[in-house]
């Protein structure tokens, strides 16, 4: 293999291990906020139907990235939360992991739950604008089935912020503070300049043994 060849495909590894990461990471934490909204905001059937739907999306795109190490015939690198977008924003704001969050205490404060709203629109906005920037790319480009998956995550990706965004308007809610577009901003540079570089060179990380839709501990532990 050449040395383009090798570092195209050292490239698209990394990127879809990262991805498959975060869109297990995107589903099975909506099942929270799904949680949150239906004991908010019961009657709002419109906007709890287009969550139902962001987590659909998610799950849709897991399988594909999923698949698409099925075809290639190996397995994930073995991420962790350090790797993780909303991981990063949830600490950050919210001071707790995802797991950790007070699904009640959201519930029954307002601002709260507008913080988790406009967390998750801040956060599909950035992989909106990231999937945009990516379907640009020479290696995704020189990857048929690569290529394929992110341009159905651009179709889906509107749909992932969107209803946040006219949840919080429609309740004359603000729709960013600057200290959340600062956290995503470093959060976003952190990841693209030193976490993912990392990855890439770190040949000692691990493949994950069994898939995460099977085993949930397998992103339990650091990579």
């Amino acid at each position: 293999m050449s040395p383009a060849a090798a570092f195209r495909a050292r490239f698209l590894d990394v990127l879809a291990s990262v991805y498959i990461y975060n869109e297990h990471r995107g589903y099975t934490s909506l099942d929270r906020v799904l949680e949150a909204a239906r004991a908010h905001c019961p009657d709002d059937t419109a906007f709890i139907a287009a969550i139902e739907k962001h987590r659909a999306d998610e799950h849709k795109h897991y399988r594909m990235f999923r698949r698409w190490f099925e075809l290639e015939g190996r397995m994930p690198l073995k991420v962790d939360r350090t790797c993780g977008h909303i991981d990063h924003f949830i600490q950050k704001v919210f001071g707790c992991t995802i797991e950790e969050l007070d699904t009640q205490a959201i519930v029954a404060d307002e601002r709260e739950f507008q913080k988790l709203c406009r967390v998750i629109m801040l956060t599909e906005q950035r992989g909106m604008r990231q999937v945009e920037v990516l379907l640009e790319n020479r290696h995704v480009r020189s990857n048929k089935a690569m290529l394929r998956i992110f341009q159905v995550v651009e179709v889906d990706e509107p749909d992932h912020w969107m209803p946040y965004q006219g949840w919080l308007r429609a309740h004359d809610c603000v729709t960013a503070k600057w200290r959340e577009l600062w956290a995503d901003y470093w959060i976003h540079k952190s990841l693209m300049l030193v976490k993912m570089p990392t990855l890439f060179l770190r040949r000692a990380t691990p493949r994950l043994s069994n898939w995460p839709d099977e085993d949930s501990s397998v992103y339990t532990t650091t990579a």
